[in-house]
């Protein structure tokens, strides 16, 4: 590397260090507007006068503005080790309300006791991934009411249509996850066949353009492709011995009763994924499925989960299995150095300064143009049962 080139990355991993600690104070900023907020809503009135005048202050909407006094709020009486993580800048706003708002529905002392538990896994994970965290510690200290309130929620599924500019329109569609699931992977496999038959369109334009064809009844013909869904079930949830949640693959956490109900179904296109109970790892991958891949993309597939990319919840069964060695220089086809990755973190691979490795089991490395060094590991289903395992956590403290 050229003097120049090495004075340009380590300016670059410079500015990278500025935009990091500057997020730190933004964030800090942010979590001293919540508490002014909150004081703010304790002395200024009604709860709808204190909106009103919020959202005049600020040039916001009143929609916008309630939403900002309910996070305050919660993170001021129900969420202090959010708060107090918060204030440090360890998480921004965004990330705040991404452990408030499954916590709405929830009791004062089970909101408190999600808290505890949250504020302990904070820290590397983006909004989507401390999502799918706190809904997964919801399910657990809100059992009952987590299965009542999705009952409710399935009751609730609807279609609306939202006008857009330019001659376009939304159809949103809220249903349940495993019907919202197969539906979207059967358009994306019949979309996949199309194109290895020489359609010019883009996936994107065939996957909506199959959508329209079926429902508007103009498809001459299914192609057969029958639409292959991963659930990742504890064996014992399977047997009905404990009543952990299950995942969907590239959704999160379903309660165990819908994961029993789709295991049992044998009209099920759903792929049971049986993970050992002691450590969550992958125990047993079905073989009852239509057209089979081959055994080594499988256990990749089993095994990751999702894209490997630090945060992104694409499902593996429809990434890219990349070779993290390039085979062209010499990388074997093995599954220490497999993964999948999605295609825009596919393409990633091939820019200048971005390297990537696998080991056996899966656990690998990202590095970023800037020298940073992210791990990567398959996640377990669950926490280890075994006591005295990483972590701490013995069959009962998981249970």
């Amino acid at each position: 590397m050229s003097n120049y080139e090495d004075a340009a990355l380590n300016g670059a991993a410079d500015v990278l260090s500025r935009i990091h600690e500057r997020a730190v104070r933004v964030a800090q900023l942010e979590a001293e507007q919540a508490a002014d907020v909150a004081l703010f809503a304790a002395a200024g009135g009604s709860a709808r006068s204190v909106v009103a005048e919020l959202a005049l202050e600020l040039s916001v909407t009143e929609r916008r503005a309630g939403a900002d006094v309910a996070l305050a709020q919660a993170l001021t009486t129900r969420l202090p080790e959010t708060f107090a993580a918060f204030r440090r800048g360890e998480i921004d706003a965004f990330k705040a309300r991404m452990v408030f708002e499954p916590t709405i529905a929830l009791s004062d002392e089970m909101a408190g006791q999600v808290d505890a538990i949250v504020a302990t896994r904070l820290a590397g994970k983006n909004p989507s991934s401390l999502r799918a965290a706190v809904n997964r510690v919801v399910q657990k200290v809100d059992a009952e009411g987590y299965e009542r309130r999705s009952r409710a929620r399935r009751r609730d599924r609807n279609v609306c249509l939202i006008h857009q500019d330019e001659t376009m329109s939304t159809l949103l569609c809220d249903l349940p996850v495993e019907h919202a699931s197969a539906i979207y992977i059967s358009l994306d496999q019949e979309a996949r066949r199309l194109r290895r038959g020489g359609e010019s369109r883009t996936l994107e334009q065939l996957r909506a353009d199959v959508l329209v064809d079926r429902l508007l009844n103009r498809s001459p013909g299914d192609s057969g492709i029958k639409p292959v869904v991963y659930v990742y079930v504890d064996l014992l949830t399977l047997a009905g011995l404990n009543e952990d949640p299950a995942e969907l693959s590239g959704c999160g956490t379903v309660p165990a009763w819908l994961a029993r109900a789709l295991a049992a179904d044998s009209n099920s296109v759903w792929r049971r994924i049986i993970t050992e109970p002691d450590t969550g790892q992958v125990l047993s991958v079905g073989r009852t499925r239509y057209r089979p891949p081959a055994a080594l993309a499988d256990l990749v597939q089993a095994r990751d989960r999702v894209c490997r990319h630090p945060g992104c919840r694409r499902p593996s069964q429809y990434s890219d299995i990349d070779h993290t060695h390039d085979f062209a220089q010499g990388g074997h086809t093995a599954e220490d150095n497999l993964a999948p990755y999605c295609r825009r973190h596919h393409r990633l691979k091939d820019e200048s300064g971005w390297f990537l490795t696998t080991a056996p089991g899966g656990d690998g490395t990202i590095t970023t143009p800037t020298g940073r060094v992210y791990a990567t590991k398959p996640p377990p289903l669950h926490e280890s049962r075994v006591t005295g395992a990483a972590g701490g956590a013995g069959r009962e403290a998981a249970a």
